[in-house]
């Protein structure tokens, strides 16, 4: 399959996620106030010392229940005999439990199948509905603001992490490691410059690590500056019908309008500002470096994180099918969409990461356009003035 785009704490949760179809879900699943008493009690190896739902899926059940009645349909419409080893059918709580503890453990079919009680084929054949499942149905947790009273306030919590205005979003790419068959042809294209085999994520992300846009599925020996011109989001926006909302006023005759942020490795375009390279940098150029810097942090923390809870992506995967991994890819970014927009507290205990690629050296374009060149300028001028006042 090709490249794959994904097009306030409490009273926010209540537009990402429709509460109905979760109440309907509970009243229908009249099992699953002791689903967890019973399943748990399967579980072998080192996971039976800890019988805490939350340290075995790292999401809370509201969240789980969620997600099973995302899939519930599509999950119960295709027949299956997914039983235990001991001939136990599965229950739907049982097959979102098995998918779940595969992508966000990232430990071999095998050993999920131990723990749990089934052999690998189960596990795999569960994972891959579940994923097929979330595709089809969780695919609007990853959107690009959708109106101008959302896309308004994702700007004021940009504004307000150190004073950038009218920023929309915070742009990285994050490299998929993998073993490839030996006698794959193909593996000089999925070779990287770090003379790693990948598959790259590119992710344009809000204040809150939520994923707003995203791009899979292009091998690793892509540079980012590519992979962005390659983008729907790159078309949409040179084409005026993405970043395309209100203008703030830095000075009188001078606007700013809407742009990402995004490092060195990417073109400066009007709509996507990157840093000032080289030496010798003026104090104003040097501020907006720092102002950048902790801005697009953002982006770097959202991917350290999809790639903590989904360890799946973590790591080096051992000979995946490349034509099933954007897919995969892309299910666990909605998933950790889905722990945002549930307001998820587990995630609050988990520790804050800005290392997503540690042993990838920064990529660097020097492909600058003249007018974003300017508009780059007037803006470090405008932060350097308000820093003065």
């Amino acid at each position: 399959m090709g490249p794959i785009k994904g097009s306030k704490r409490r009273k926010k949760a209540a537009k990402k996620v429709d509460q109905n179809v979760l109440a309907a879900s509970l009243l229908s699943q009249p099992q699953s106030l002791d689903w967890w008493d019973d399943f748990s009690q399967r579980i072998t190896g080192p996971l039976s010392d800890s019988k805490k739902f939350e340290s075995v899926f790292k999401i809370s059940r509201k969240t789980f229940d969620y997600i099973c009645s995302l899939v519930r349909d599509d999950m119960k419409a295709r027949p299956s005999n997914f039983n235990y080893t001991n001939g136990k059918p599965l229950s739907l709580n049982d097959q979102v439990a098995v998918a779940l503890r595969r992508l966000g453990s990232g430990e071999s079919l095998s050993s999920v199948g131990e723990s749990f009680g089934m052999n690998q084929s189960t596990v795999s054949q569960i994972t891959w509905r579940f994923v097929e499942a979330m595709e089809g149905r969780g695919l609007h947790h990853v959107r690009w603001p959708s109106t101008e009273a959302e896309i308004e306030e994702v700007k004021s919590k940009f504004q307000k992490i150190r004073g950038l205005p009218n920023c929309c979003g915070a742009i990285d790419i994050t490299h998929i490691t993998m073993t490839l068959p030996t006698m794959d042809s193909t593996d000089d294209v999925w070779l990287d410059r770090e003379k790693n085999c990948s598959m790259i994520l590119q992710a344009i992300v809000d204040p809150e690590m939520r994923f707003r846009d995203i791009i899979t599925g292009w091998p690793g020996s892509l540079s980012d500056a590519l992979v962005l011109r390659s983008s729907g989001f790159f078309r949409l926006s040179e084409e005026g019908k993405r970043l395309n909302g209100k203008k703030v006023e830095l000075s009188q005759g001078i606007e700013l309008g809407e742009y990402i942020v995004g490092d060195a490795g990417f073109p400066l375009l009007p709509w996507l500002l990157t840093p000032y390279q080289g030496r010798g940098r003026s104090d104003f150029q040097s501020e907006f470096n720092k102002r950048h810097f902790a801005t697009r942090m953002v982006a770097q923390r959202a991917l350290a994180r999809l790639k903590e809870m989904w360890k799946i992506i973590h790591g080096v995967m051992w000979k995946p099918d490349k034509h099933r991994l954007p897919r995969i890819i892309l299910v666990c970014c909605i998933l950790h969409n889905i722990v945002i927009d549930m307001e998820d507290e587990v995630q609050d205990e988990l520790p804050l990461s800005h290392h997503h690629d540690s042993s990838y050296r920064l990529q660097s374009c020097q492909s600058a356009d003249k007018t974003a060149v300017i508009i780059r300028e007037n803006l470090s001028l405008y932060l350097s003035r308000k820093l003065t006042c």
